[in-house]
C-alpha cells in the first residue's frame, strides 16, 4: 500500500509539472482562460486514469500533448471562434456609441502570464512564448481551422519537428507541412490590430516611463495627458460589449461621458497576455474604497499606446489574476499590487 501511494504521488507530481505549459497550449488552441484550464484538468485526469496503458514509446510530455490536443479538438467541434470586438463589428463613432453585450463564449479572454508561460532561462524562448499569447496573435490563431491551429502552435511556438507533430496527430509529415503552409498563408493575409505591439522583457526605460505616465494620467483622469500617450489611431475595446472605438478623441470622449464614473480610479499592475496590464478599481460610492471595474491590457508601439482593451467581467477576471474584489484604502494598492 505504501509503495502504491508513493507511486501515485510521484505520478501526480510528474503530471503536475506539465500543467503550465499545457495550459498555455490549450489557451492558444481555445482562446478561453477557463476552457483552457478545464481542458488541462481533463487531460491530466485522462492521463492519470490510463497511465497503465502508456507504453513509453514517446516521452510523457509528448503523450500529454497528444491527449490535450484531442481534448481541445473535441471542444472545438462546435465551431465557436473566440473573437475581439473588431473581428465582429465596424468601429463606431462616439456619437453612435451603444453598449450591447454578447455572450461570454463570444470573446477572446485575457490570461495571467503566470498560468501559461513556463519559467525559462532562455531569453529568446521566453520572448517567443510571450509573443504567442498576445491578443493580436491569439485573435489570428482563432481564424485557423483547429488542426491547422494545432500544427502552427506545435511547429512555430513550441518548435516541435514535423515528424513529432505528425506522430502526435496520427498523420504524415507531408500533411503537417501542408497544414503549416496554409496556416502561415492565412496569417500573412490578415493584419490583426495590435500585431505591431512590441514591448521588451523586462520593460525598457522608455516603456516603463510611458506606463508611469499612463497610470498618473488615468488615475488623475487627465484627458490631455492621456491624449498625449495614445496613438492617433489607438483602439479601445470593452468586452463583453461589442463596441470599439478608434482614435484618442473618441476614446477620451467616451471616458468623460459613458466612462465618467471611472474618474478617481486606482490601477494595480498585472502581467497579462505577455503585455503590460492593470486591474482597474473605480470608486465605490456605496461601500467606500474601490470596486473592481476592468482588467486593462495595453498594446504599445513606437512609444505610444495603440491598444487599450478593458475586460469588464470582474467577478471572473479579478480572482483569476489574484486580485481582491474590494480595495478599502490607498494602502491596499501597495499590498495587493506586489
Amino acid at each position: 500500500m505504501t509503495d502504491g501511494t508513493a507511486t501515485t504521488t510521484d505520478l501526480d507530481s510528474r503530471l503536475e509539472a506539465h500543467r503550465t505549459e499545457l495550459t498555455g497550449y490549450c489557451y492558444r488552441m481555445l482562446g478561453s482562460s477557463f476552457e483552457a484550464e478545464d481542458a488541462v484538468q481533463d487531460t491530466l485526469v485522462r492521463a492519470w486514469r490510463s497511465y497503465d496503458k502508456f507504453e513509453g514509446r514517446s516521452s510523457l510530455r509528448s503523450w500529454l500533448y497528444r491527449i490535450a490536443t484531442n481534448v481541445c479538438l473535441d471542444m472545438l467541434t462546435a465551431g465557436n471562434k473566440r473573437a475581439r470586438p473588431m473581428d465582429l463589428t465596424e468601429s463606431a463613432p462616439l456619437a453612435q456609441a451603444a453598449l450591447s453585450p454578447r455572450p461570454d463564449n463570444t470573446w477572446l479572454e485575457p490570461m495571467p502570464d503566470s498560468r501559461v508561460l513556463p519559467t525559462t532561462e532562455d531569453p529568446a524562448e521566453a520572448a517567443v512564448a510571450k509573443e504567442s499569447v498576445r491578443l493580436a496573435f491569439m485573435a489570428a490563431l482563432q481564424q485557423l481551422p483547429p488542426k491547422q491551429r494545432a500544427v502552427l502552435i506545435l511547429r512555430e511556438v513550441l518548435a516541435w519537428k514535423a515528424s513529432e507533430v505528425a506522430e502526435l496527430l496520427g498523420t504524415s509529415v507531408a500533411s503537417v507541412n501542408s497544414a503549416l503552409q496554409r496556416a502561415r498563408a492565412t496569417l500573412a493575409e490578415r493584419k490583426e490590430p495590435g500585431a505591431d505591439a512590441a514591448v521588451s522583457d523586462p520593460l525598457d526605460e522608455e516603456q516603463q516611463k510611458l506606463l508611469d505616465r499612463y497610470v498618473a494620467a488615468f488615475e488623475g483622469y487627465d484627458m490631455s495627458a492621456l491624449t498625449a500617450l495614445l496613438h492617433e489611431d489607438a483602439i479601445m475595446t470593452m468586452p463583453p460589449f461589442d463596441l470599439w472605438l478608434t482614435g484618442h478623441g473618441d476614446i477620451t470622449g467616451f471616458m468623460t461621458t459613458f466612462g465618467a464614473p471611472c474618474a478617481g480610479s486606482r490601477l494595480v499592475p498585472v502581467q497579462v497576455n505577455g503585455l503590460p496590464g492593470f486591474a482597474q478599481y473605480k470608486p465605490d460610492p456605496e461601500k467606500g474604497g474601490f470596486t473592481p471595474w476592468a482588467v486593462q491590457v495595453l498594446e504599445i508601439s513606437d512609444g505610444r499606446i495603440t491598444g487599450f482593451h478593458c475586460f469588464l467581467d470582474t467577478q471572473r477576471w479579478f480572482p483569476l489574476f489574484g486580485q481582491p474584489l474590494h480595495l478599502e484604502a490607498e494602502t491596499d494598492k501597495v499590498e495587493e499590487g506586489a
